[in-house]
């Protein structure tokens, strides 16, 4: 009963990425740096160093048998950590059978991506970069980027061979995007259920009212008015009831298509309602839908159906390791090894010395390349830096984790969307206990930006 109470409790929750990173390194600020000199032999010890896809045997052995597999990075813009995520992501579909990837990304805008990948657009002359070019919101650069775009074209090409239901997916898990989202409802409606259509509209009347200013609308309820909660709600109980009567494959698959939609339309209202009041109660809610999302997705796939989910390493890090826990903040990681059990679940943290980044000065400005500084001293960047590698991994088995020296929280870079460089050493580096929070760490000495697509 205790673990469906968090899980309840979670779902109830969530928040905006820029504010978390930046409470979650305020609270780092006091955190004095270790030595780092006790945990850097054991780290070392047992690095696999990674040059190329063959490098990663260990770690695919690793993964196998796992439910999900998380794949962290400490930054948002940094091309090193999405090329070893494709290259992780591609074994394990080839080898291991994984079903889908879900990045932490929009549900309407990457679904017209999944569907390209599944070759169920009927523009044979579409390509991936025509798709990610059409990616218009803040921050475009996280999915409208070059190495998505061949990802996309791989995932296409192995899935071109393969009968529809064995075809890997690639999906967005969050819930930001939910004006493209609600337009997918209403298109879906209007198609599927033009009796419902109406009625659907009018119940997002109450959301829309506000121009589709979230923020507007938040502040309103905040105010005093009443929310629109219930009417998004209904929403979704009316795709739900559709599904149930439904027994078409294809009425079956844009209806659920449909009802993700509106849940993500429902569980954005809930979170902007949410981070006007409380950034802990928000960043649950957000949390708790990504990690719903998951699930589905798993539960859609069907019986053994295994996922590999791209996300912050904040997000795929167990928060119990870290100093999220003091303010009552859960995580997908979190929630991921609650749900399916530890050995169900591998979650990888992704992380870098020096290099540089795509970052906005502040949310919504425009894309700049940043310089990310050396690391602080003492941090678990810094220790592994010393290792005297320019690139590898280290697993942690039981042995490692017994090392008392691990046990210490010590400060780890998370660096977000929004980024500056002049108090990087003051405010991105969360407090964590390395082993607790992931199942392996990769590190790459010297990173570069992403490269967006023209």
């Amino acid at each position: 009963m205790l673990i469906f109470s968090t899980i309840y409790f979670v779902f109830k929750r969530k928040i905006q990425l820029s504010l978390v990173l930046i409470l979650t390194s305020l609270a780092c600020a006091s955190q004095q740096s270790d030595d780092g000199s006790e945990t850097s032999s054991d780290l070392c010890s047992r690095a696999i160093p990674l040059n190329t896809p063959e490098d990663l045997d260990s770690l695919i052995r690793h993964c196998s048998g796992s439910r999900l597999v998380l794949l962290g990075e400490s930054t948002h813009g940094t091309a090193e950590y999405y090329h070893w995520r494709v290259e992780i992501s591609k074994r394990l579909i080839t080898e291991e059978s994984f079903d889908f990837i879900v990045v932490e990304g929009d549900w309407a805008a990457l679904y017209r991506l999944n569907l390209y990948v599944k070759g169920l657009v009927e523009d044979s002359s579409l390509t991936a970069n025509d798709i990610l070019r059409g990616f218009d919101r803040w921050p475009e650069w996280m999915w409208g980027n070059t190495i998505i775009a061949e990802l996309a074209e791989w995932l296409k090409d192995h899935n071109s061979s393969l009968p529809a239901e064995r075809r890997a997916g690639f999906y967005g898990m969050d819930v930001y995007g939910q004006w493209d989202a609600m337009d997918e409802v209403l298109r879906i409606a209007e198609e599927l259920i033009p009796d419902d259509a109406q009625r659907i509209a009018q119940l997002y009347n109450c959301y829309t009212a506000f121009g589709r200013d979230e923020w507007e609308y938040a502040r309103a309820v905040m105010q005093g008015r009443a929310s629109c909660d219930d009417n998004l709600l209904k929403v979704v109980d009316i795709f739900r009831k559709q599904l149930e009567a439904t027994t078409c494959p294809d009425s079956i698959k844009a209806l659920t298509h449909g009802k993700q939609s509106a849940m993500v339309v429902m569980n954005s209202e809930d979170f902007y309602r949410m981070a006007v009041r409380s950034n802990t109660t928000s960043w649950n809610s957000r949390a708790g839908h990504m990690h719903e999302t998951v699930t589905r997705l798993l539960n859609q796939h069907g019986d053994g159906a295994k996922g590999i989910v791209w996300a912050h390493n904040t997000h795929v890090g167990d928060a119990r390791a870290t100093t999220m826990v003091n303010d009552g903040r859960y995580n997908i990681g979190q929630l991921s090894r609650i749900t399916h059990g530890h050995s169900n679940v591998t979650s990888i943290g992704f992380t870098t010395h020096s290099g540089t980044v795509n970052a906005g000065s502040r949310w919504g400005t425009p894309m700049s390349v940043m310089r990310v500084p050396a690391a602080r001293e003492g941090s678990i960047e810094d220790i592994l830096n010393n290792c005297g590698k320019e690139s590898f991994y280290t697993i942690f088995d039981d042995e490692i984790r017994r090392d008392p020296a691990l046990q210490r929280q010590i400060g780890h870079r998370a660096i977000g969307v929004v980024y500056d460089t002049a108090t990087e050493r003051l405010y991105n580096y969360v407090p964590t206990r390395l082993t607790d929070r992931y199942d392996a760490i990769i590190f790459i000495r010297n990173t570069s930006h992403l490269q967006v697509v023209e």
